[in-house]
């Protein structure tokens, strides 16, 4: 239904890519036959679509986008020590931390150079410039708070804000940008980005309590990697167990049997049906937030990628 945008951004990154390096095209070929759901670049398009009609610079975006988003997956994958990546050995796994690193770095240059040869570059590169310093600063409070266990809620959505959803916004903008959108556009697009992207990062952690390992999405890793999300959030408010629990989340690595007693008290405390009804709000703020957009196919695709997240199993 994108069609011929979305061939035209697959072409556009896959031509980025290319390096004559072997090393590095080989590898690059590895990540772009397991690219996962191509959520970011498909939001950029219906946006562009939505706020007008789509062009060159969109598809610029949409594809910086993406490429931003694998990216940081690589130094995600380096920060975490991760094996695998949407069910495949990861980049750092196959040529160690370093050279996913690299590999990282490049995406990431190219992506830079995709939005800087666009012909609206100068009213997107500080949208683009302001996800850069919020993917750090998210994975920097993070691993900081891996160390205490002492995450609040405050903490948790300003981190999953700055590590998913800012990203989701800078696609969505970028791309009402690119089609002239007038400011009240634009300003929809910003709040739809951030209300869906944060759904998304909800739904991935509630996954993590109670997802299906056999679809491909690995349950258990946030708390092995001392992650405290939205469930435990939920069920550790008003418990008399708080410290307790908090204190084996800071002990998970000497003690990995923790992992499944930490599951079974966000389960007793229904923290899975707090952290959804969280979920609900943010997919409603989504919907509500395109009310200024025409009605469209696009505008009511953007809305069903946000209703989505209610019931996706991976």
């Amino acid at each position: 239904m994108l069609e011929p945008d979305w061939s035209r951004v697959l072409g556009l990154i896959q031509d980025t890519l290319r390096s004559d390096v072997p090393l590095l095209e080989k590898t690059n070929r590895m990540i772009l036959s397991n690219t996962g759901k191509l959520l970011r670049p498909m939001l950029s398009l219906l946006m562009a679509r939505a706020c007008g009609k789509s062009n060159e610079d969109s598809l610029r975006y949409a594809a910086a986008s993406e490429m931003l988003h694998n990216a940081t997956l690589m130094h995600d994958d380096v920060a975490d020590d991760s094996t695998e990546r949407r069910g495949r050995p990861s980049v750092m796994s196959l040529l160690g931390p370093n050279s996913a690193v690299l590999v990282g770095d490049f995406w990431l240059a190219r992506a830079v150079e995709m939005v800087l040869s666009a012909r609206r570059k100068n009213a997107v590169v500080s949208l683009f410039s302001k996800t850069l310093t919020d993917l750090a600063e998210g994975e920097m409070l993070q691993l900081q708070k891996a160390t205490t266990a002492d995450t609040d809620e405050k903490e948790y959505f300003r981190i999953i804000y700055c590590k998913t959803a800012s990203l989701f916004e800078a696609a969505c903008v970028s791309a009402a940008i690119s089609v002239d959108g007038p400011e009240q556009y634009c300003n929809a697009a910003r709040e739809y980005a951030r209300n869906a992207g944060i759904a998304f990062q909800i739904k991935d952690d509630l996954l993590d309590y109670a997802g299906d390992a056999s679809l491909g999405k690995p349950v258990g890793v946030d708390i092995k990697e001392q992650k405290i999300t939205l469930p435990l959030l939920g069920a550790l408010a008003g418990s008399s167990r708080e410290q307790e629990v908090r204190g084996m989340v800071r002990e998970i690595h000497n003690h990995p049997e923790y992992c499944d007693r930490v599951r079974e008290f966000v389960l007793e405390r229904k923290g899975i049906e707090y952290a959804s009804a969280r979920l609900d709000e943010y997919i409603a703020g989504a919907e509500k937030a395109l009310s200024p957009l025409p009605d469209t196919w696009e505008k009511e695709m953007l809305i069903e990628l946000a209703r989505y997240n209610a019931f996706r199993k991976i």
